[in-house]
């Protein structure tokens, strides 16, 4: 069966030279794991020779975290503008394996609107890497919604991945036990989930969806945490009577689920109770993940109709980001 999976990571040494030396971001640690670096600066021959091994056809490829977010705007530019230009060169090489996200200089919108219109007809460019906030300010903010509209104009999905917390929160928050625990926690063990997560649901609470209806935004990790609390979480319609539906309607309509390399069938059953086959998208995480290609045939058998399999291992991917 062909398989497609959408959030594959790779870095430049200018990104990664960048966050190691300006950003002050520890979560950079994380990239440093045994072969990471090497397959993160990856986006050639050796990274299609793994995706043939795992059984992977296509890689639609992101920049791994925090990306140029947060980065000030004349060097996020730059950094973005180089790390777009380089991804479109190695779809050029593998136009059959790889496609691309587009990185956006959210320290200055102006500029991340410009990127996306410059990459507008560039048939590598296909989605949108994003987090919740770039330095202190939140995706929802105001100043935002026209790269948001543009997104959306252009049928860009919207990947939002997690980050680390703000420092002020982990001092609060994931602190006190440790160097390894307090990072761990602050970030994969459920600081980042929670990050994420956020961040959509305040997209939500902001209007962005009812002012772009035609925007498509992408969520890891089965929904980042939100899909678990989502019945509580529909308590604040009651609120939110500015909205044009209930908060959790919106899941239905602008909100994708990735799996990111969690090949759980639990999570998989539990994504169906609030969503359906159709917005379930395969996502192996690379290189954090190494997804085989026997793990996600057994993944695939938990799903009864054979139509959903193909739509979860590519055919949702294909319509979402005009692969077909």
């Amino acid at each position: 069966m062909k398989t497609i999976a959408i959030e594959e990571h790779w870095t430049t040494p200018g990104i990664d030279r960048m966050l190691r030396t300006e950003s002050g971001d520890p979560s950079i640690a994380h990239n440093d794991r045994g072969d990471l670096p090497e397959r993160l600066f990856d986006i050639g021959d050796q990274r299609v020779a793994w995706m043939d091994e795992a059984g992977i056809d296509v890689q639609i490829l992101s920049i791994a975290p925090p990306g140029t977010h947060g980065c000030p705007a004349p060097r996020g530019i730059a950094l973005s503008r180089e790390a777009n230009d380089l991804v479109s060169e190695a779809v050029a090489k593998h136009p059959g394996r790889f496609r691309a996200m587009t990185t956006l200089p959210m320290s200055d919108p102006d500029a991340a609107v410009a990127e996306l219109q410059r990459t507008a007809n560039d048939p590598a460019h296909v989605g949108v890497m994003s987090y919740g906030r770039s330095g202190e300010r939140p995706l929802d903010d105001p100043v935002y919604d026209e790269v948001l509209g543009a997104a959306a104009a252009l049928g860009r999905p919207v990947f939002v991945h997690p980050q680390i917390p703000p420092e002020s929160v982990r001092q609060a928050s994931y602190s006190g036990l440790g160097p390894d625990l307090d990072l761990g926690l602050a970030t994969y063990g459920l600081g980042w989930h929670y990050e994420a997560g956020l961040a959509v649901i305040r997209l939500i609470l902001r209007g962005t969806f009812d002012r772009h209806p035609e925007l498509q935004v992408v969520l890891g990790h089965w929904g980042e945490v939100v899909l678990f609390a989502l019945d509580r979480i529909d308590s604040l319609s009651h609120t939110a009577t500015h909205l044009e539906r209930r908060v959790s309607e919106y899941f239905r309509t602008n909100i994708h689920l990735a799996t990111s390399g969690m090949l759980v069938p639990r999570m998989l059953r539990n994504a169906l109770e609030y969503t359906t086959a159709d917005r379930i998208l395969l996502s192996g995480d690379y290189p954090f993940h190494r997804v085989e290609a026997a793990a996600i045939t057994e993944f695939l058998k938990e799903l009864p109709n054979p139509e959903d399999r193909e739509k979860i291992a590519h055919a949702n991917a294909e319509a979402l980001y005009g692969l077909s």
